[in-house]
């Protein structure tokens, strides 16, 4: 198991989206924008969405943050959980991993946390013996 934690001030996902119109095409999927625009404070869960992204990056020890190619799916009433794509699901493929992730939000703060399982027994993941 490998884990990675994300925390974000949700007033500085409001600005940054309200500064940069294109911003939210850049970092989130047609589903997670349209899963937060049905939601009273969009911002607060596109802060959630962020941090899943954040934390997988961490957890999988990635140098490049590939923001749509982590999608975070469900929320509200079904389960959360990330779909992966080029190569970030590459990555998780090489170690041999699934990834869970967990979503909180306040009015003021969301936050994420990922978990790395092997597929094959749960044991911990090494990434720095995977990386060789």
């Amino acid at each position: 198991m490998n884990v990675g934690l994300d925390l974000l001030e949700v007033e500085r996902m409001e600005t940054a989206l309200a500064r940069r119109p294109g911003l939210g095409k850049r970092l989130f999927t047609s589903g997670e924008r349209e899963y937060a625009s049905a939601r009273a404070r969009p911002a607060q869960h596109l802060a959630a969405r962020f941090c899943a992204k954040e934390a997988v990056t961490k957890a999988l020890g990635l140098d490049v943050f590939a923001p749509r190619s982590i999608e975070v799916e469900g929320g509200g009433t079904s389960e959360v959980g990330v779909r992966l794509h080029g190569e970030v699901a590459e990555r998780a493929t090489a170690l041999g991993v699934e990834v869970a992730v967990s979503l909180t939000h306040t009015r003021t703060m969301a936050g994420a946390v990922a978990v790395l399982t092997r597929v094959d027994d749960g044991s911990r993941v090494d990434l720095a013996e995977r990386a060789r």
